[in-house]
């Protein structure tokens, strides 16, 4: 017969293990690999690829006054995609530019020829090595997306990054290209006091000049460096004109809103791509 206070510890064990599997975060679901962009996902200590079903629609031809950065881009990415040699990216420059648009339009252009988004958010870079494992055995090519990257010091994402770009023992597989967009071109913070190499305080670094090395190199493992410029006053005007016709207004439209369109301008305090789509918007909804 079993014992009775066994049975009671049996039953205590069971309590508590259904108590704490209630705080444990879900079994990740199964990828479904038919989607075309997805999102790394994190809870806890688990990490999943979540599909994403709903894209952001955007085309190569909406963006505009970028030609140079964009054939360079395409470029490399049909070569990415013909399994032959390709490089990182990095975008910096000025906001609004379309740096994480271009991206988001490869997409668009490419993923019939099994191109794929992987998007992941700085906080979860460490990461990088379980989404290489996941994606090494799959016939698709993968852009793993991170955008608007930036790091302070101390990051524990900053390593990672450098050892998944070009520095561990583990090749990444020819399957995966990183491509990041940031508005800093060495994606940490500088400061002045870096620049006087010859002064040394007290308590300071020894060799100073390491610490900038140690920044720069990050920036140095993307194999191609794009940058992009704020627009001059006609190009602006050109990208409103552009998705004021996407919109549907009509052309008389273009000239009767060029005012307005540069008083937009003004008051954001920026002639960026993204500035004049927000100025179409609003322009389309009050006028159509």
């Amino acid at each position: 017969m079993p014992d009775p206070e066994l049975q009671v510890l049996i039953q205590r064990a069971l309590g508590v293990l259904a108590q704490l599997e209630a705080w444990l975060p879900p079994a990740p679901p199964a990828i479904d690999w038919r989607a075309r962009a997805y999102r790394w996902q994190r809870r806890g200590a688990r990490g999943w690829l979540e599909a994403v079903h709903r894209i952001a629609p955007i085309h190569l031809d909406d963006l505009r006054h970028v030609e140079q950065q964009k054939e360079t881009l395409q470029r490399n990415t049909l070569a990415f995609l013909q399994g032959r040699p390709a490089n990182n990216v990095l975008m910096t420059g000025a906001r609004g530019t379309g740096k994480s648009s271009l991206v988001r339009a490869l997409l668009d252009a490419y993923a019939d020829q099994g191109l794929r988004l992987i998007e992941i958010d700085k906080a979860d870079l460490g990461d990088l090595g379980r989404i290489i494992d996941l994606i090494a055995d799959r016939p698709e090519r993968f852009l793993v997306f991170c955008d608007d990257l930036s790091f302070e010091e101390g990051e524990a994402g900053y390593k990672a990054l450098k050892s998944a770009l070009d520095g561990s023992v583990a090749a990444p597989g020819d399957n995966l290209l990183i491509i990041a967009t940031s508005n800093r071109r060495h994606l940490m913070p500088e400061y002045m006091r870096e620049n006087l190499q010859a002064k040394h305080q007290p308590d300071g670094e020894i060799h100073p000049g390491e610490t900038v090395e140690e920044k720069i190199s990050l920036s140095e493992r993307f194999g191609l460096w794009l940058s992009f410029y704020p627009f001059a006053q006609t190009d602006y005007l050109d990208i409103v004109n552009h998705w004021l016709s996407v919109h549907g207004c009509p052309a008389e439209h273009h000239e009767a809103a060029r005012a307005e369109a540069l008083q937009w301008a003004l008051s954001r305090g920026s002639r960026s791509g993204r500035v004049a789509r927000q100025f179409a918007r609003d322009w389309a909804a009050r006028h159509l």
